[in-house]
């Protein structure tokens, strides 16, 4: 292809990503829909640090919304000896996170469903993982105060919950996990 029309090929595909992302930054967040986040695994360090951070014990029950192959209620319950829920809208992750929770020997002590995270019931969790978008993370805000008992702790890899300031910011490996506690009902 010639010089002239891979410069015009670029120019086009940038100016077309850049008013996309100008309408879908303009779009009220209740018209875009999301259906699924992209499955990126977090690594066992930043699962680590993540219950480390989120001072996880065996008194408590870790979510993971978006838990993927179950990393990090299984590390949760195999290294901390609490239980724990996985949440993902891939059913065959939710296979695989099954699988490795009974070849780790703590498929009674976790559990991982197929369900839109959105829909969770999470009165029951005293810590919730998450390794989602910016976006969701902010829609997830009034239904994590709504549902999660004061002391609660909300623990998230690479990504805030906009305007809401994170109690403590780690940096693991370059990657950047944040912890906030559910102080009150908002």
């Amino acid at each position: 292809m010639p010089r002239d029309m891979r410069s015009r090929s670029v120019l086009l595909l940038t100016t077309a990503l850049a008013a996309f992302f100008v309408i879908a930054a303009q779009t009220p967040p209740k018209m875009v829909q999301i259906t699924e986040v992209p499955y990126l695994a977090t690594s066992n360090d930043v699962a680590a640090a993540m219950l480390r951070l989120a001072g996880v014990t065996e008194r408590d029950v870790v979510y993971d919304l978006g838990c993927g192959d179950g990393r990090i209620v299984i590390m949760a319950a195999q290294e901390n000896h609490a239980r724990g829920v996985g949440i993902d809208i891939n059913p065959d992750l939710i296979q695989r996170a099954r699988h490795y929770a009974d070849q780790s020997g703590v498929g009674g002590n976790v559990r991982f469903e197929v369900e839109d995270l959105f829909e969770t019931d999470l009165h029951n969790a005293t810590v919730v993982a998450l390794y989602l978008i910016p976006s969701m993370n902010v829609r997830l805000r009034p239904k994590l105060w709504k549902e999660l008992k004061v002391g609660s702790r909300i623990v998230s890899h690479n990504w805030d919950m906009g305007d809401w300031p994170p109690d403590k910011v780690e940096d693991v490996d370059g990657q950047k996990i944040y912890l906030w506690t559910i102080r009150d009902r908002r």
